[in-house]
């Protein structure tokens, strides 16, 4: 029965995305939206606490000292690492008016480009970069440097608001002189409330990802988990059942620091972390033959048969329970450990109980044993993969 009904599913196109039945949370405050919808457009729920804000670059000081210094001090090597931070740039600089004055010196400087969005948006400016590493990263980029040899240079880099380990160390170290170019200015968020409800859920297991597209985004997190006392918890969740999804390799040091455990995309991009999550939380979802049906375990719903049907909190804590040995009974009083909040009265478990079989729409799902509990109606045939739990 199980086959026949896995062979008619399979020839039908689900009627949900990928991430349907998956929550995940966004830290991030630039293109955020776009993460948004292209998370919404593959099923997935999103919550949404920037993490973080960016000070408009016409406001920031520091840019606007560094931008002089390198006009009245030319320096040997300019290298610009994103596109929106090299436009801003540009665009700070004409605010400032002094717009064609830094044109006139990136013009008479070597100019790297890290990756083909930054260099269209140099030529865009009118300028033509000298070299740009066919990988994207700025380790090549040092290699190139490096190769070149830098002993007496100024080497101009242009921040993204991530650290870049080891670069700038490597660069004095071989005797370049290196400034910073700070086109963004991190800040914490305005609002802090969305961060700490983003953290209570994560620490509750209300989403089943985080994604994170910069460092300090990642690093804002921890401290206000820490503000709050809560990093313990928020660390466990991280290091055993949410998954923390990093747009690349920089952006994961601050969780990597602290002992999580993240997954990247080879390109670092939005579109290629969506499709990361596409195949990552499918691929960790529980899948089992039950009573006929195969039935999978998302975040917030289950899927039987292919058909998304959403669970309460409650009944996914039940049969969260259930799961965790499929076919064994636990007992009223196990369950009701497992329901947050239920306090000691195993009505609670009875009340939930009913409203998961309701949401599953298939009762026999879930066997009662007189006296004892419930348990998964789990196909004899699968009792000996699943009898060790």
């Amino acid at each position: 029965m199980y086959d026949e009904q896995q062979a008619a599913g399979a020839a039908q196109a689900p009627a949900h995305g990928p991430l349907a039945g998956f929550t995940v949370g966004v830290t991030a405050a630039r293109r955020a939206d776009e993460l948004g919808a292209l998370l919404k457009r593959r099923g997935a729920a999103v919550l949404h606490a920037p993490a973080l804000r960016i000070v408009p670059l016409a406001d920031d000081s520091e840019l606007l000292a560094t931008t002089k210094q390198l006009i009245d001090h030319a320096p040997d090597v300019v290298i610009a690492t994103t596109a929106i931070g090299f436009r801003g740039w540009v665009e700070a600089a004409d605010g400032w008016g002094l717009g064609e004055a830094l044109l006139a010196r990136l013009g008479s400087v070597e100019l790297l480009a890290r990756g083909p969005k930054v260099k269209g948006a140099i030529r865009a400016a009118g300028l033509t970069e000298e070299w740009s590493p066919s990988s994207e990263s700025m380790a090549e980029v040092l290699e190139r440097l490096l190769g070149e040899g830098v002993e007496g240079r100024r080497v101009a880099i242009q921040l993204h608001g991530e650290p870049l380990p080891g670069f700038v160390e490597a660069l004095r170290e071989a005797g370049a002189e290196v400034v910073g170019v700070p086109v963004y200015r991190w800040m914490p968020p305005e609002d802090i409330a969305p961060v700490d409800r983003l953290l209570d859920a994560t620490i509750a297991r209300g989403v089943d990802a985080l994604t994170f597209t910069s460092a300090p985004a990642a690093a804002s997190l921890l401290n206000r988990a820490e503000e709050r006392g809560l990093l313990p918890e928020l660390l466990s969740a991280l290091q055993h059942d949410v998954v923390s999804a990093c747009v690349g390799p920089v952006t994961a040091l601050p969780l990597q620091a602290r002992g999580v455990e993240t997954v990247q995309p080879e390109r670092f991009r939005l579109g290629p972390l969506v499709q990361l999550l596409c195949r990552e939380l499918p691929g960790r979802a529980r899948t089992l033959p039950i009573a006929g049906h195969r039935m999978e375990i998302r975040g917030h719903a289950v899927l039987v048969d292919g058909e998304l049907r959403p669970v309460p909190p409650a009944g996914m804590s039940l049969l969260r329970a259930l799961a965790r040995r499929p076919g064994w009974v636990v007992s009223r009083a196990d369950l009701l450990r497992a329901l947050p909040g239920a306090g000691r009265d195993e009505h609670a478990v009875e009340t939930a109980m009913a409203r998961l079989r309701s949401s599953l729409g298939a009762p026999k799902l879930i066997q009662t044993v007189v006296k004892r509990g419930y348990r998964l109606a789990l196909e004899p045939a699968a009792d000996a993969k699943y009898s060790d739990g």
